[in-house]
């Protein structure tokens, strides 16, 4: 844990944000079904859109945001503003009496998500030295996750008998962490007043930025995206529980134990990644997440698809932080922001059809045959991986 030493203050102070943030959001998300269903009694297709929109909101702002970063030269104010958009909107889902006003506040929440995104992560890049990028990232992410455990646990303790705090009530308690969020980003945060830089045009030019990413960067967005393709919701994961006998009860600690897997294996993740190599690690995480596709599709036994989904943890923790390092090493410094509004964009919209692939799949000829393409996919990423050079 040594390594933890060489963390700027500004990635600490960005990993506690995001710890704050994820309790809010994890307090509402597994909520969300319930509240939709059972209190404004909308249906599957209300929710499907209302989540749809929601992401591809965000993933499609990621990338305006990247470029909007990169041309103010500046990213705590996109930032304080992305985090305080959801912070402050995402409450009122408590007050909803119909669907289509969660729709609009989910909406803004997701706007907001997706202003802060590229620019928080840019940030990271630009305060950490190469030597120590992967466990900037690594720390950021295990603090995401250990939001992304508390959050549902905090929840469930404020719904049992002995508090009795209806479902809209704990929504709008979701205001408190996320207000700690946005006061720590506010006084803990400091960014330098960017110097004057006459040679920028003000005027975008995206062909031109879009060029002078260079052709590893762009390999290693293909990469990405045909893993992607493979690399379905997690709820698929959940059924996968649920089929094989795993208690309904038992779910929800389930998946707040695999974030802590999660927020383990980032911290180490990234670590590995300034040692190793980024390519070495990724590599390694995809060849792991193959083998753990594998496994659910041939392993029946509760026990065994509980132990594997546990496991499952350990490839983002490889992973995630790896490729956000290797990200920001591909890229030029004043294109960091455009670069990770790319990659957010190519993953979040990989996601929609790996989530269509799998469950066509899956209808037609069975889950274990999903999960094999999804293992497939995984290694056919891993060969376009091996082409990316970094310069």
């Amino acid at each position: 844990m040594k390594f933890l030493k060489s963390i700027p203050k500004t990635v600490f102070v960005l990993g506690l944000v995001s710890l704050f943030t994820d309790v809010s959001t994890e307090m509402y998300y597994p909520l969300a079904p319930l509240f939709l269903t059972q209190v404004l009694g909308a249906g599957p297709l209300a929710i499907g859109m209302i989540e749809g929109v929601a992401e591809t909101t965000a993933s499609v702002l990621k990338v305006f945001s990247g470029i909007w970063t990169d041309r103010l030269r500046r990213r705590k104010p996109l930032i304080v503003l992305g985090y305080g958009l959801s912070g402050f909107f995402r409450p009122f889902i408590g007050l909803a009496r119909v669907w289509p006003v969660v729709l609009a506040l989910r909406f803004i929440d997701r706007v907001g998500k997706g202003i802060r995104t590229s620019p928080r992560d840019a940030l990271i890049a630009d305060v950490s030295s190469p030597s120590n990028r992967g466990a900037s990232f690594g720390f950021h992410s295990s603090m995401d996750n250990l939001g992304a455990m508390i959050g549902p646990l905090v929840s469930t303790v404020l719904l049992l008998p002995f508090i009795g705090f209806s479902l809209r009530t704990v929504i709008l308690l979701t205001a408190v962490p996320a207000l700690a969020a946005w006061l720590t980003l506010i006084w803990g945060v400091k960014e330098k007043a960017p110097q004057p830089h006459k040679e920028r045009k003000q005027t975008p030019d995206f062909l031109k930025d879009w060029k002078k990413l260079g052709p590893g960067f762009k390999k290693l967005l293909f990469a990405l995206f045909v893993f992607t393709l493979g690399n379905s919701t997690d709820a698929f994961l959940l059924i996968r529980l649920s089929q094989v006998g795993v208690a309904t009860a038992l779910i929800p600690l389930l998946w707040s134990l695999h974030s802590g897997v999660r927020m383990v294996a980032a911290l180490y993740g990234g670590r590995f990644s300034d040692s190793l190599g980024r390519k070495a690690v990724i590599l390694s995480g995809w060849f792991f997440y193959a083998l753990i596709y594998l496994s659910f599709a041939y392993v029946s036994r509760p026990a065994g698809v509980i132990a594997v989904f546990l496991a499952y943890g350990v490839y983002y923790g490889l992973c995630e932080p790896s490729e956000k390092a290797l990200v920001a090493d591909l890229a030029p410094q004043t294109l960091r922001g455009t670069a990770f509004g790319y990659y957010n964009l190519v993953v979040g919209l990989g996601a929609l059809p790996a989530s269509l692939i799998f469950g066509f799949v899956g209808q037609q000829w069975g889950y274990p045959m999903a999960f094999g393409v999804g293992a497939s996919l995984a290694g056919l990423a891993s060969l376009f991986l091996l082409l990316v050079r970094r310069p």
